[in-house]
């Protein structure tokens, strides 16, 4: 679907990084073609110099979002999901990063999150990193404690994985 977006905007790189901005950021666009994270209205000014353009290129994206009825769909749900990741230091939870190999096999989520279970740790949030967004799939585990040694050693056996950061 990613690909198919970006493909709209073909023929200006500068719409296409304010696409990117608005699906990596969870921002819609309302019926007015204004930049929103639900009722709060985001200054195309912001939104430009977040994305390296001319707020004009910010104008012209909306309005071509307006103009397909598949992208106004799209742009006009997406919503934001708020994230522990940064916030577990502060908290004191503990995020282990997982890097895998190939984002669409199926499983990854539950096997992970499995053996995490299995060993009796809570977990406080998952999320991943859709691949047609991104060029490297990771999986963010949140948990309220520090997971053991042999934890550690068990998830980064498994087939799929890549390597695993904590923080």
């Amino acid at each position: 679907m990613f690909d198919e977006i970006m493909q709209k905007f073909e023929d200006s790189p500068g719409q296409q990084d304010v696409i990117r901005l608005l699906l990596e950021r969870g921002f819609s666009v309302n019926d007015e073609g204004r930049v929103v994270s639900g009722g709060i209205e985001i200054p195309n000014t912001g939104i430009a110099r977040e994305a390296g353009v001319d707020r004009r290129v910010v104008n012209a994206t909306t309005d071509a979002i307006l103009a397909d009825d598949e992208l106004r769909r799209i742009f006009g749900n997406i919503s934001a999901v708020p994230s522990l990741l940064d916030l577990a230091p502060v908290l004191d939870l503990t995020a282990i990063t997982v890097h895998v190999r190939e984002a669409e096999e199926a499983g990854i989520v539950a096997t992970v999150t499995s053996a995490i279970a299995d060993h009796g740790i809570s977990i406080r949030q998952v999320l991943t990193e859709d691949p047609e967004f991104t060029d490297e799939a990771v999986l963010y585990v949140i948990t309220d404690e520090a997971l053991p040694g042999d934890l550690i050693n068990e998830i980064r056996a498994l087939p799929f994985v890549r390597t695993i950061e904590l923080a």
